[in-house]
């Protein structure tokens, strides 16, 4: 009985079918492979996630400001020493330290003399002039406390102008580092409650964005994209946002 088996006479066509066979075994397992690699790469899902902390300010900054008007630049300056030693005395008594309090440069402006048209004469009608106080400390509450008193010193003719105090926080650069971490950890427990839902499970962070901090008065529902930095309360609420990248398993 003859062998009908065409292999035999044609060897080359077997080993050709075979490497064939192979290649396209290779090719398809290299499909898979790549197919994979590209739904483990778009398996992922971007969680938000927030932390909020309240804080209180442990430093002020107080502006106040003294001016004179005079009719000539030589008494507006007499009067202006005489407010200004006035209020050193008085910032003494309330037992503010010297290196508490920095006085800036004197302001002087000439006040030109105008007719009733509106139209400025060539004369100078006045001198007025002026110097700022800043007062700078960690006693926050004696400070606003005084703020609101220093007013008294208008009764003995003192020409003052007192601002608000701006209230700060001196340990935000190691607050924000633990916000962003408090945050993450926020996103991260999002990110597994989503995940379970579905069967899946949270893998490694593939990327991760801080947004801008939120700085407001205690209690506040202010925000802007560009962040906010309240200085007019004591009592604040720091807020922190990191959107988180997170793969799927």
């Amino acid at each position: 009985m003859k062998d009908s088996s065409i292999f035999p006479r044609f060897p080359q066509v077997f080993a050709g079918l075979s490497a064939l066979s192979i290649a396209l075994v290779f090719s398809s397992w290299i499909a898979a492979r790549s197919l994979l690699a590209v739904r483990r790469a778009s398996d992922v899902f971007v969680v938000t996630g927030s932390a909020k902390k309240a804080i209180t300010s442990d430093y002020l900054l107080w502006r106040l400001s003294v001016s004179s008007q005079q009719p000539t630049a030589r008494d507006a300056y007499r009067d202006l020493i005489r407010q200004t030693e006035r209020i050193r005395a008085y910032l003494k008594e309330k037992q503010v330290p010297d290196d508490a309090i920095t006085t800036n440069a004197i302001e002087t402006m000439a006040i030109p003399e105008v007719t009733a048209n509106g139209q400025e004469t060539g004369q100078i009608l006045a001198y007025r002039l002026s110097q700022r106080f800043e007062i700078r400390g960690s006693d926050v509450a004696r400070y606003t406390e005084l703020s609101r008193q220093v007013t008294e010193l208008i009764e003995e003719g003192i020409n003052l102008v007192s601002e608000p105090p701006q209230y700060l926080y001196t340990q935000l650069d190691q607050l924000r580092v633990e916000m962003v971490a408090a945050a993450t950890k926020d996103a991260r427990a999002r990110a597994e409650a989503i995940a379970s839902s579905t069967g899946s499970r949270v893998g490694r962070v593939r990327d991760a964005k801080t947004g801008v901090f939120q700085i407001t008065s205690r209690n506040s529902t202010d925000v802007s994209d560009s962040g906010i930095y309240d200085t007019s309360s004591i009592d604040k609420d720091i807020t922190a946002v990191v959107s988180v990248t997170f793969g799927i398993e």
